[in-house]
């Protein structure tokens, strides 16, 4: 007879359960309650990247359907059909009203949950730069002030983000004064390792969006003028 498991153990079994069976939307639901249930304790890695993969799916899904539709609205603009311009855009804020609460869900639990209990400054950076993912999510498509805001998080939460990576790695080589000589050579090569990976996670976050969002909100700002 197999030991009774925990109500963290079991959904985090189902959240599994969903992903193979594409079923994301109760993947988050799942992955909501192991959070909901630890209080201040940490996720495992396991949990982290389940509740990750069952967000990206759910968010993903969306801003696909919104681009769709936002470039279907602009052809019918410039052909000047506005009944269908009209249908268009109400259509689009369904999906914009599903794309907020999504991002509003796993913001709330990023901030009162995940973040404050990171203990780790690996952890710290998932989290920090899967808040400033979410945050620009919202920026693709909030308007005026509510972009201005969204994109103001999306930089503050990737530039904490950085900061901690660079802190993590500092720590990482203060180490390496303690190794012996076969370990400090193995560590040396793994630490350039992990320096080339920091200025590509770096750069990523530039090509990721932040960029086109600054860019946006310049334009905002300049037609509010």
């Amino acid at each position: 007879m197999s030991p009774v498991e925990s109500p963290r153990e079991e959904n985090v079994y189902l959240a599994k359960l969903a992903e193979q069976a594409e079923r994301y939307e109760e993947m988050v639901e799942f992955m909501e309650k192991v959070v909901k249930t630890i209080n201040r304790e940490e996720l495992t890695v396991e949990e982290r990247n389940l509740l990750s993969v069952a967000y990206k799916n759910v968010i993903g899904a969306r801003r696909a359907s919104w681009r769709i539709i936002s470039s279907i609205e602009q052809k019918e603009e410039s052909r000047g059909n506005e009944d269908h311009v009209a249908l268009i855009k109400e259509y689009r804020g369904k999906v914009e009203a599903e794309l907020s609460k999504i991002c509003e869900g796993i913001l709330k639990l990023l901030d009162s949950h995940l973040v404050p209990s990171a203990a780790s400054a690996e952890s710290k950076v998932f989290y920090l730069k899967m808040k400033g993912d979410y945050h620009r999510y919202l920026a693709e498509f909030k308007t005026g002030a509510e972009r201005k805001e969204a994109a103001e998080s999306t930089l503050l939460a990737y530039k904490s983000a950085q900061v901690h990576k660079i802190i993590a790695f500092d720590e990482a080589i203060s180490e390496l004064d303690t190794l012996g000589e076969e370990s400090y050579k193995d560590s040396t090569l793994i630490m350039q390792l992990l320096r080339d990976n920091l200025t590509l996670w770096t750069s990523d976050i530039t090509e990721d969006g932040v960029d086109e969002i600054k860019e946006a909100t310049k334009k905002e700002s300049g037609e509010d003028q």
